[in-house]
């Protein structure tokens, strides 16, 4: 199935996975919209490189709801949405403001993405070739747990949970899938020795890079068979 000319929007899309993403599915001939939060040099680059870009501030309501109505009233008829927005805070710390951290990591996690599905909903019927999708980028610590980022996990469960539900509702028309990766790419300041322990941790013991993630959405968008599903990309977590 061809990709060419389809709208392909992408939250969080100016760094890491994200941007990765939309330079492959821009190089693929797909019109790509990004969310971003704060200005930074990728996104003149990306700009230049024919992707759309928009402010969007998911944890202020007047930025967010601005983002809803353009999505409800003036997108174009989207081939597919990707929830990859996402904030990594931990609440280890005894002095952590619990409150706070659960607050912002259901907004950007679970009600952001909860609104965006509903506002997109019928660009998306009108996007698709024949179908549309919708994926939710996840993350493999919903299996297990976290008892240094509780807060994380739990949201990004609410993510996962959502997906299975937003398929129901928008079938057969839409699908609804999520991806759910562990380690994808080390930041530049992680040392030597947490880098060992955390390759330790899968059968595979590599760090795979942004593509594993790119393939799977593109996997995603050409499969007119699978929704309410999960492509884990874990490495073998699984089995260590």
């Amino acid at each position: 199935m061809s990709l060419e000319k389809s709208v392909v929007v992408i939250t969080g899309g100016s760094r890491r996975v994200g941007l990765h993403c939309a330079r492959t599915l821009r190089h693929l001939g797909c019109e790509v919209h990004i969310t971003y939060r704060s200005d930074r040099p990728d996104i003149d680059v990306l700009r230049t490189e024919g992707v759309i870009c928009h402010q969007v501030d998911f944890e202020e309501d007047d930025s967010l709801n601005r983002w809803l109505d353009f999505l409800r009233k003036d997108a174009p008829p989207m081939r597919a949405l990707v929830h990859n927005a996402s904030l990594w805070l931990p609440d280890s710390d005894p002095a952590t403001d619990y409150q706070t951290t659960i607050r912002r990591m259901n907004r950007i996690h679970c009600e952001a993405p909860y609104l965006m599905n509903m506002a997109a909903a019928e660009r998306l019927r009108l996007g698709g070739s024949p179908l549309s999708d919708i994926v939710h980028i996840t993350d493999y610590v919903i299996e297990k747990g976290s008892d240094n980022h509780i807060a994380y996990a739990a949201s990004k469960a609410a993510l996962d949970g959502m997906a299975r539900s937003f398929a129901k509702r928008f079938a057969p028309l839409i699908k609804v899938n999520s991806i759910a990766p562990s380690l994808l790419m080390f930041q530049e300041d992680d040392d030597l020795e947490y880098r060992r322990k955390t390759l330790a941790k899968s059968a595979l013991g590599v760090e795979p890079g942004p593509q594993v993630i790119a393939d799977a959405l593109i996997y995603l968008l050409n499969n007119r068979y699978m929704t309410g599903r999960v492509i884990a990309l874990d490495g073998g977590r699984n089995i260590r």
